[in-house]
């Protein structure tokens, strides 16, 4: 796949902002997404009661992590599933090329999985000569592009039906109108035929289910579903985090992730996957391996700043509420992770924090996306967390610690403050226009090239005190003098006792 351009999450972002259909498209279906989302837990009722129940069912879990995984294989394995270990995104793309090899495979066919993007598996497949072929409309329209997913559940948000009609219509031969049900037409027989000519089916897993061993996967277009009962083969890669210990812990699951995701009560199909095909069953692969992947989420287990963010059910909430990811897109983020999800987790997963160390600025930090998420994941936090582990690593540009400390100077004298906006207040005139700075140099660029900053005001809050309390006082009835009696008492006992001190 080919990687977004710039090389700072600031250069792709200023390249994105460029582009006035990204900018619009996305926009445009996280708004959808997000309202969508609003009416439909509105509608529910009771929604911060199941958040809370979701988020101790994942706390939960990640907590015994080790006795649910151990639970996990044993249950698979008396199922019949073969289940292997990756400690590192190469480990899981080896064995899956093992595997594919060890069938003499010559073609695969996949479901949507953010952990395959993880792991690089179409690349893996391609090295050796298998046909990769993704199934997901969207996945299939940007496997076609060349290009990463830009969203976590809707891989094609940046494309319209214009650009996505001429890429069908190259691989058609043949000129397809812009038209959904034309070009869905195209991609469905298209793809029809791969499932029917796949030797190994490839899926993700939403989650696996530790008291049976089971996995679980929620679509809406039944690829998946096709990927999981026609192939002889299935391999399914899974995050370790990705559990849940039972069936009954899924009904709430099921409740969030659809509505947190698209505003949908339940997603259209949602499988359970117990096994590989036994002699009674009519349809289902002859052979099931399980890819159990780690890539760095251990790395996470037992710190008390981000144990918490392998709680995440990838639903993509906290994207479309996210005004960073809303106005740039995904692209702008340099891992498979986008979003405020992927801010946090893509330096997690990832041990060289100075390769990352820009992404956890590509936040307002305003806490919509702890307010989105479905199980209480207070990613606002835990990029600030990270500002301050790199700081503390020593990977903080000379100009940003320079300025940090004219900061610090600044505010640590009352007088300096005061002189610092009297300063403010005069240098300023040169540039207002109708109460606000729209000049684009210098150090307010940054902010003025895409927004306008409030002048600051004549006077500060500070230098109207004296005459709002006035204004107050006179306003208000006369104190009665017993109360005015003991206020004075406390006021008078509260300076004895700092004397004593």
């Amino acid at each position: 796949m080919s990687k977004p351009q710039g090389s700072s999450v600031k250069e792709r972002a200023e390249i994105a902002l460029k582009d006035e259909f990204l900018v619009n498209a996305v926009k445009f279906t996280t708004e959808k997404l997000k309202n969508g989302k609003k009416a439909a837990t509105a509608e529910h009722g009771n929604w911060e009661e199941w958040r809370e129940r979701g988020r101790q069912i994942r706390a939960h879990t990640i907590a015994h992590l080790d006795y649910y995984l151990n639970e996990f294989v044993n249950n698979a394995r008396e199922q019949g599933v073969h289940v292997h270990f990756a400690p590192e995104a190469k480990d899981a793309a080896r064995i899956a090329v093992e595997i594919a090899k060890h069938k003499q495979a010559k073609s695969v066919v996949k479901s949507k999985s953010m952990v395959s993007e993880e792991v690089h598996i179409n690349e893996a497949f391609e090295g050796i000569g298998i046909e990769s072929i993704e199934s997901d409309l969207g996945e299939y329209i940007i496997q076609l592009a060349n290009e990463p997913p830009s969203h976590i559940i809707i891989p094609a948000i940046h494309k319209n039906r214009y650009q996505i009609a001429e890429l069908l219509s190259k691989e058609a031969g043949e000129t397809l109108a812009p038209d959904t049900k034309i070009l869905a037409g195209f991609a469905r027989r298209k793809l029809r035929d791969k499932f029917l000519e796949a030797d190994i089916g490839l899926t993700g897993a939403n989650f696996g289910i530790a008291e049976s061993g089971s996995i679980v996967i929620f679509e809406n277009e039944g690829n998946a579903r096709m990927v999981s009962t026609v192939p002889k083969t299935q391999i399914t890669l899974m995050g370790m985090e990705r559990l849940i210990p039972t069936w009954d812990d899924l009904e709430v699951m099921a409740t969030l992730l659809p509505r947190s995701a698209t505003g949908q009560k339940l997603t259209v199909y949602m499988s359970g996957i117990t096994g590989p095909r036994r002699t009674a069953d009519g349809d289902g692969p002859e052979e099931m391996h399980i890819i159990i992947v780690d890539n760095g989420r251990s790395l996470q287990l037992g710190d008390p700043d981000f144990q918490e963010l392998l709680n995440c059910i990838r639903c993509g909430a906290c994207l479309n509420a996210c005004p960073v990811y809303r106005h740039i897109g995904g692209h702008s983020y340099p891992g498979t992770y986008s979003g405020p999800i992927g801010a946090v987790l893509t330096p997690a997963l990832n041990k060289n924090t100075e390769e990352w160390q820009d992404i956890a600025n590509a936040s307002s930090l305003c806490g919509a996306c702890y307010e989105a998420c479905p199980v209480k994941i207070p990613l606002h936090d835990m990029l600030v967390y990270l500002r301050n582990r790199k700081v503390e690593r020593g990977y903080t540009a000379a100009g940003e610690k320079l300025a940090m400390k004219g900061f610090k100077m600044l505010m640590k004298s009352s007088g300096r403050f005061k002189q610092a906006v009297k300063l403010g207040q005069t240098g300023q005139k040169l540039l207002v226009r109708d109460g606000y700075i729209r000049s684009q140099f210098g150090p307010l660029k940054g902010w003025t090239a895409y927004r306008h900053i409030p002048a600051l005001p004549n006077k500060s809050f500070r230098e109207r005190w004296p005459q709002l309390d006035a204004e107050v006082g006179a306003s208000l009835p006369p104190m009665p003098e017993a109360m005015k009696s003991r206020m004075e008492s406390i006021v008078a006992g509260r300076k004895e006792r700092g004397m004593k001190r």
